[in-house]
């Protein structure tokens, strides 16, 4: 592949990323995929990879800045834990064969899936029980940050549907509204892969032309992927979390 070629097909990947990002998570797969098809080796494609979609995860953060307004108070400790384990995660690239973590990562993205699936059938039992038709906002924040910490760690190792696995926790414990928990997502994200690319840029496994391109292409598809699904019906949203999530499951289990 010609080196036009390549950055053509990077800047088609990473809008498509980002938008998927902003949307769902998952978008890394893309990217990723990508980036070994143009010829870089696997421990850099996922340095380059992080580097190159961290912006787009902050466009689609800003995006969602509406619905993380008042709630920044609430998500300081899990924003926290996230980065202690991101750079955990991201050493463990490092120091650790991928196939040591690789082999669990396809269980991990089904389970999240089938809790972001069973989600709306769980609020339904609680709001049964205490007699309320609405989901609560914000119900347990305090227990999120060990569960976005482990996913942190997730994250800065591989991070793809590490979005998917953070929507799983955010519905169950943070709150039951998908877009809400989407916003929260989104940020958690970002701080997950910023935290990442800085481990991953001073242990030389960033390709910098590559990241460049994708940094540009994943800010663009971040920001439009997050404007457009704030206008989803939640219903539409996390039908397409769990869609995502399925087909990622099957295309790790097939590799």
């Amino acid at each position: 592949m010609d080196t036009w070629t390549a950055v053509l097909v990077l800047v088609a990947a990473g809008g498509v990323a980002g938008a998927i990002n902003a949307v769902v998570g998952s978008g890394t797969l893309i990217t990723f995929s990508t980036l070994l098809a143009v010829g870089v080796p696997p421990v850099a494609a996922n340095g380059t990879n992080t580097t190159g979609l961290f912006p787009g995860s902050f466009a689609s953060t800003y995006a969602y800045r509406r619905e993380l307004r008042d709630r920044l108070t609430a998500l300081r400790f899990p924003v926290i834990a996230t980065t202690i384990g991101a750079a955990l995660g991201a050493l463990l690239v490092v120091a650790l064969p991928e196939e040591v973590f690789a082999s669990i990562v396809p269980w991990l993205i089904a389970t999240a899936t089938v809790m972001v699936a069973l989600q709306p059938l769980r609020a339904r039992l609680r709001a049964t029980r205490q007699g309320a038709s609405a989901p609560a906002p914000a119900t347990q924040p305090r227990r999120l940050w060990p569960w976005t910490g482990a996913v942190g760690v997730y994250g800065g190792y591989f991070g793809a549907a590490q979005g998917i696995a953070l929507m799983a926790i955010l519905t169950w414990i943070y709150d039951a509204r998908v877009q809400y928990s989407n916003a929260a997502k989104n940020l958690l994200a970002s701080v997950a892969n910023v935290v990442a690319a800085v481990v991953f840029a001073f242990s030389g496994y960033v390709v910098w032309p590559a990241a460049m391109v994708l940094m540009v292409s994943s800010t663009a598809g971040g920001y439009l992927g997050g404007r457009w699904a704030r206008r989803l019906p939640e219903v539409v949203l996390r039908g397409m979390v769990v869609a995502v999530g399925v087909v990622a499951t099957a295309v790790l289990v097939l590799e």
